[in-house]
């Protein structure tokens, strides 16, 4: 197993561009040397370098940066999955944000990148049964990103949360693949019902600021909410809601809503 990780490390394009930018980093800003060194260029693979920059966010007084590295290590290592849905993460941002113009800047600078890879280190505690050491993860990532994922939802990858001030998801959300969210996106319950109670997202979703989507209702694939909605009834696919509450306004306006960000066209 470590003959191929060492195969994948070094055909890992990915990877390899983040080492390539951080070194154009230095030479454009030597300030940020301690920075970059630090969380790029020390690591060998983009696992460890995950590791240390989520340790390093979520460390506190109660809980060491070490222990936590620990932990986000072991994840790692336990599940190659977690660091493929990062990679898929990583691309989304820079090809769907046009802020972001290089790889590191999400693995540097962006909360809302940060903290997807945070739930997905407490979503595997969750799954491994460490319950209480995942919602330290919560909690953390509450405090110290403003968002708050509770670690039993189900994300899937590609996923790009722009802004990602007070997003909320909860506990027995869904959100497919290639989902795109920006900032005070609420993914919530209606009460305080138990079991499954809370939205199912599909696939190529784009979520605008500000938008809620309440209950165990689905929002089909390749849709759009606009925003500042507030939807509580099932969204089909390939079309635009809008409004308090939410109504069906148009289709989509294109095949895949969340790549291509455009939250005004109306077909």
């Amino acid at each position: 197993m470590a003959e191929r990780n060492l195969h994948i490390q070094e055909l890992d394009p990915v990877w390899q561009r983040i080492l390539r930018e951080g070194q154009e980093a230095l030479k454009d800003e030597p300030l940020l040397g301690g920075l970059v060194h630090s969380s790029i260029l020390h690591h060998s693979s983009i696992e460890q370098a995950l590791a240390y920059r989520v340790s390093l966010k979520l460390a506190s007084a109660e809980m060491s940066e070490q222990l936590l590295r620990e932990i986000c290590d072991e994840a790692y290592r336990s599940d190659p999955n977690i660091s493929m849905q990062a990679r898929a993460d990583l691309t989304a941002v820079y090809e769907r944000d046009p802020a972001c113009h290089r790889l590191i800047q999400p693995m540097l600078f962006f909360k809302g990148f940060q903290a997807i890879q945070a739930y997905r280190v407490a979503h595997w505690l969750w799954r491994e049964g460490r319950k209480d050491m995942a919602y330290f993860f919560q909690m953390r990532c509450s405090e110290v990103f403003g968002i708050d994922i509770h670690p039993n939802a189900r994300i899937g990858q590609g996923i790009m949360i722009d802004h990602a001030h007070s997003i909320v998801i909860g506990e027995t959300a869904v959100v497919g693949d290639n989902v795109s969210m920006l900032h005070s996106v609420t993914l919530g319950g209606t009460g305080k019902e138990e079991e499954d109670r809370h939205p199912k997202i599909g696939d190529g979703v784009l979520i605008g600021a500000g938008a809620k989507v309440l209950g165990n209702i689905k929002v089909g694939n390749c849709s759009r909410v606009a925003a500042g909605s507030v939807v509580l009834e099932e969204v089909p696919a390939c079309k635009t809601v809008a409004g308090v509450p939410a109504r069906i306004v148009g289709d989509a306006g294109c095949s895949q809503p969340s790549v291509s960000m455009d939250q005004t066209h109306i077909e």
